[in-house]
């Protein structure tokens, strides 16, 4: 019986663990389904489309040819004259007319160029060029924009509950390091012997009345009222939570038995796990000091990684592209070389934008607060004192 008992209740707690990841699988999987669908689209639209020579093009080649003549017969022209020509025209010259669409638009182009969308980081060195390629630029983004902020959500949850979890369990660990340095060997003994003896006393086999746990106890009536309360009452608790074992082993029991009532149990728990969505996010409160020193070292981290692959960045350079991309500003002064570590580096990039989603929302709950402490200090300086006049 108990062979038969362990594998189900294996595959219980298989099934448990699956439906409890379902929902944040569910959205990763789609906004990577959705990333992938968006880069087949843009490379096929953008990346065929034909470029046509025009008339500013041949204006320009045109200009750019009597500039060197005229270098090449004036010899002695200043350098700064001729620097300012050449600046001048550069600046009317369009990108399309020297890049090769193809070159741009392949597929990890385009799968970064999807990510930089919904991401709204908006680098700006790649950009739809046809007019139905701008149409679906927008279509795309209006659907992108609330999965990522969603999976934003979702994944807050997570790293909610791992750091306030942390720190809660460093805080422990704190106060257990300063309480054996304050506190002496026997007095430590003696709480623990107490302890040991209260959790004996407390422990029931089986679920009892209370008149029973009252005459099973010969101590209780030797006791002071004080202390005898104390004892009835983690007897009634030790009673309570045995009928709730009892009923829940029945509950599960019954499950097993009728696999309709698993089933639909199973789904009212995956509802309830959608429903939960931004709840952690909400109850975090750690110091924002902590907030910060991780993503510097979540920063650094990728800036001692990126120069690896892209050699034309340092660890400052390098640096300076992560801040500017986690916060969503997205300058596009710094460019990739190498658009495939992109689907490495996207990963990297949700995750960072989530912890610096959760910094800056533990910012504004700082704020919110040192705004109503003003407030409520100069309502307090404004208010008159009340007058107190003779009966």
């Amino acid at each position: 019986m108990a062979s038969t008992s362990q594998p189900l209740r294996g595959k219980r707690a298989c099934k448990k663990i699956f439906w409890a990841v379902f929902p944040h699988a569910c959205f990763i999987l789609s906004l990577v389904i959705y990333a992938f669908l968006g880069a087949l689209m843009f490379s096929h639209i953008e990346g065929n489309r034909k470029v046509n020579l025009s008339e500013e093009y041949r204006k320009f080649l045109q200009s750019l040819w009597y500039i060197s003549r005229n270098l090449s017969d004036n010899m002695t022209e200043n350098e700064e004259i001729f620097r300012e020509k050449i600046h001048r025209l550069l600046s009317t010259a369009e990108r399309d007319w020297f890049v090769n669409p193809k070159d741009i638009w392949t597929f990890f182009g385009s799968l970064f160029f999807c990510c930089t969308v919904f991401t709204t980081v908006g680098y700006g060195n790649t950009y739809p060029v046809t007019r139905i390629g701008k149409y679906l630029c927008m279509l795309y983004a209006l659907f992108g924009i609330p999965l990522m902020f969603l999976v934003l959500t979702d994944m807050g949850d997570i790293l909610a509950t791992v750091l306030s979890k942390s720190y809660n369990e460093f805080r422990k660990l704190q106060s257990k390091i300063l309480a054996s340095k304050f506190c002496s060997g026997s007095t430590c003994n003696k709480g623990d012997e107490l302890k040991s003896r209260a959790q004996s006393k407390v422990v029931t086999n089986e679920p009892l009345t209370i008149m029973e746990v009252l005459k099973s106890q010969a101590g209780v009536k030797r006791k002071p009222v004080k202390y005898r309360n104390v004892e009835i009452f983690e007897m009634l608790i030790a009673r309570e939570s045995e009928r709730t074992k009892l009923a829940r082993n029945k509950s599960i029991e019954r499950w097993s038995s009728c696999p309709e009532l698993a089933r639909g149990k199973t789904m009212s728990r995956v509802i309830e796990n959608f429903d939960k969505i931004g709840k952690q996010l909400e109850k975090l409160d750690v110091p924002i000091v902590l907030m910060v020193l991780v993503i510097f070292v979540y920063i650094s981290c990728a800036a001692a990684i990126l120069p690896n692959w892209e050699t034309r960045l340092d660890f400052q350079e390098a640096f300076y592209f992560c801040f500017i991309t986690l916060t969503t500003i997205g300058f596009g002064d710094t460019q990739l070389e190498h658009p495939k570590f992109f689907l490495f580096f996207s990963l990297y990039i949700i995750i960072g934008m989530e912890i610096v989603f959760i910094a800056f929302k533990l910012g504004q709950d700082r704020l919110i607060g040192l705004y109503k402490k003003v407030i409520s200090f100069c309502g307090e300086k404004k208010m008159p004192s009340k007058k107190v006049y003779p009966k």
